[in-house]
């Protein structure tokens, strides 16, 4: 279903769209392909303990692609004999005589996390001969690799937003304190929302393509698919969707001569224009100008969808404070001046703390459902970086049938449901009775764990971005002095390596 960019017409015109589909292979995904299983992993600790089990299934290949990446983790914290991620994938190669695991990591990923370089000089679990790490070298200045891939034998394959890094894992309750939830220098960390994609056949095999060549393009290494695939469903996990289609989109800087992805952002927008009823996102940041200015439009429209966003509120460090919390702020008052209809609910999730007081959860997921025909889950923000700067991965499910529809809802109420704790039938039950996402929301939305509103400062009209917006959440792509950032896109991940081991472990 695709709108007009002038949402004009008829009701009758508009609903005859209804059935036209949102994805479109080559023009806003990469891939249709199917999966004969899918599954939606609601936070980290959910998905480490999948991808452990997944990971024992290994042969051949082992595919890690990510933002960051810290083999100190544990996949499962809550077991105190845990082994860390270096030490189970060190095992697993000394094992598995026939298994390549290759770890390709941003450059700058462990800078911007606050990790040392030490993470990854000649460590044990790095120096076996069938571990690989890489560096990622970008394509652009100031563009980061933000993808979160794993592909397993092209079997198995994990997308979402979840890298393999610390401060990400947490459970659905997000209690304020929670003694497990530390990262591996044992400094506890606040509450965090995501949400990661496991799936299997065709879809897979794609995501494995799709790993295989962010390799290459990283490194100059081109290495071919595996023989056989057969790693095993993981165990314990539910699918939630049998034999459905996915949609592969991309975010790729254009760079020289070639030319960029923006499939990511095509799909997004497409998808935001189908909705007829309801349009519910989760998403990290809220600072995207495209995105805001057509949920505007939306909520002009007499008989518009209600609009429901779960984002978070307080912004770390003062970069992201100024220039991704000010723009949000500022999208927000707009879409509050132009609901006239009160069809728009803006909020961040909190959890009760103990001494009385409200703890925010981070929400790190990226999301958006429409109506009951559509779920995109994956790594782009709702910024501008995202839509054609870093290079980014969402998949995306559009129903064929009553059943998938029914699935795609149940997964939407089931994350509305942990930010009010209450169970998913009250939220089903509210829906029936009201009619309304917005009005389930509002019935719901009274406990002690809830989403709170944003209650922005009206800005007397003053809603455009916030200037200097383009240096630190850029458009597109910026290349001063193309040459020198040709070799360092050349020689950037050799340099990495060069430190470390100029400095070596004291291991």
């Amino acid at each position: 279903m695709v709108w007009k960019r002038v949402f004009s017409g008829s009701t009758t015109d508009r609903e005859s769209r209804a059935h036209r589909p949102i994805v479109k292979e080559a023009e806003n995904a990469w891939r249709r392909v199917s999966a004969r299983r899918l599954s939606f992993l609601i936070d980290a600790a959910a998905y480490y303990a999948c991808l452990e089990r997944a990971l024992e299934e290994a042969e051949e290949q082992v595919w890690i692609t990510g933002w960051d990446f810290d083999p100190r983790i544990k996949l499962r914290p809550e077991n105190p004999h845990a082994e860390s991620l270096g030490n189970l994938l060190e095992r697993l190669a000394a094992h598995k005589p026939n298994l390549k695991i290759r770890i390709l990591v941003w450059a700058m990923g462990p800078i911007y996390s606050g990790k040392s370089l030490r993470l990854f000089r000649k460590q044990k679990w790095a120096a076996h001969s069938q571990i690989e790490l890489r560096f990622a070298s970008h394509r652009a200045l100031r563009g980061s690799h933000h993808q979160k891939l794993i592909s397993i034998d092209d079997g198995v394959a994990f997308v979402g937003g979840i890298d393999l890094t610390a401060r990400r894992w947490d459970t659905p309750d997000h209690l304020a304190h929670n003694e497990v939830r530390r990262d591996p220098d044992g400094q506890s960390y606040d509450p965090v929302h995501d949400i990661q994609v496991v799936l299997d056949g065709e879809a897979s095999r794609a995501i494995g393509d799709l790993c295989r060549s962010r390799w290459k393009a990283s490194t100059g290494d081109e290495i071919g698919a595996p023989r056989a695939t057969r790693v095993a469903w993981p165990a314990g996990t539910v699918p939630v969707l049998k034999n459905c289609f996915v949609a592969i989109a991309r975010t790729e800087p254009a760079f020289s001569k070639g030319k960029g992805r923006r499939e990511a952002l095509r799909l997004t927008l497409d998808a935001l224009r189908s909705a007829q009823r309801e349009i519910y996102i989760e998403n990290q940041y809220f600072a995207s100008r495209k995105i805001g200015a057509l949920l505007c439009r939306r909520l002009k429209e007499p008989d518009g969808p209600e609009i429901v966003i779960v984002t978070t509120r307080s912004s770390h460090g003062f970069l992201e404070k100024v220039f991704m919390g000010g723009n949000r702020d500022r999208l927000i008052r707009r879409l509050k001046q132009t609901d006239r209809c009160g069809r728009l609910r803006v909020g961040y999730p909190v959890v009760p703390a103990g001494d009385g007081s409200e703890q925010e959860v981070l929400i790190h997921s990226k999301v958006v459902a429409i109506d009951g025909r559509f779920l995109r889950v994956g790594s782009s923000n709702f910024n501008h970086r995202s839509e054609s700067l870093d290079t980014e991965c969402d998949v995306a499910v559009e129903a064929a049938n009553e059943e998938q529809s029914a699935a795609i809802v149940s997964v939407r109420n089931g994350l509305l449901a942990e930010h009010l704790d209450v169970d998913t039938s009250e939220v089903e039950s509210a829906l029936r009775d009201t009619g309304s996402l917005v009005a389930a929301l509002d019935r719901l939305n009274t406990g002690r764990r809830g989403i709170r509103a944003f209650d922005g400062v009206d800005d007397g009209g003053a809603t455009n971005l916030v200037w200097g917006t383009g240096l630190v959440d850029p458009r597109r792509p910026i290349r001063p002095f193309y040459r020198t950032h040709k070799l360092i896109r050349r020689w950037g991940g050799q340099f990495f390596a060069l430190l470390a081991r100029l400095f070596p472990s004291s291991r």
